[in-house]
């Protein structure tokens, strides 16, 4: 599994994440999304992008997904599908970012669900920050056991 980050998360970038994360700022997926263009062309594309799933409760509460908007935005600039609905996050649990290390992967554990034939297929997901890599390797996880045969990782950024 190949992960990029198109930036280290630190400012300016976080507070761009954040504005469009926390505050709704749907404009900055624009530009977030032309970056991390930027740095995956010179990668053979994906057959499919797949967004980071959020909780069904969180989505309602935030009203979009951020991954989405940044996944869709990716999708008409690479000509690569998005598949909006082919993977859900079926368990609610802690926000990753407000637990130790340690503790992430158990959090995490059994979180998500797909009902996409992904047979063949060379996946890449895509989410706005990367901390541990707990979330996106239990996504890839479920991904695999639908069939993907290749599967990358995209984010804006990546903390260290």
């Amino acid at each position: 599994m190949r992960t990029t980050a198109a930036f280290t998360y630190a400012f300016p970038v976080d507070a761009l994440i954040q504005a469009l994360k926390y505050g709704g700022n749907l404009a900055a997926a624009g530009p977030l999304a032309d970056t991390l263009v930027k740095s995956v062309i010179t990668y053979a594309l994906p057959d499919l992008l797949i967004p980071m799933p959020l909780y069904p409760a969180r989505l309602k509460e935030r009203g979009f997904n951020q991954s989405v908007e940044i996944a869709k935005m990716l999708a008409r600039k690479l000509n690569v599908p998005v598949a909006l609905d082919a993977c859900t996050k079926v368990r609610d649990t802690a926000p990753q970012v407000s637990l130790p290390l340690k503790e992430r992967n158990s959090n995490i554990k059994g979180a998500f669900a797909c009902n996409a034939d992904l047979s063949g297929k060379r996946v890449a997901i895509v989410d706005d920050v990367m901390t541990s890599g707990a979330t996106v390797n239990e996504l890839a996880k479920t991904l695999v056991k639908q069939g993907a045969t290749e599967i990358s990782v995209w984010v804006v950024a990546r903390a260290v």
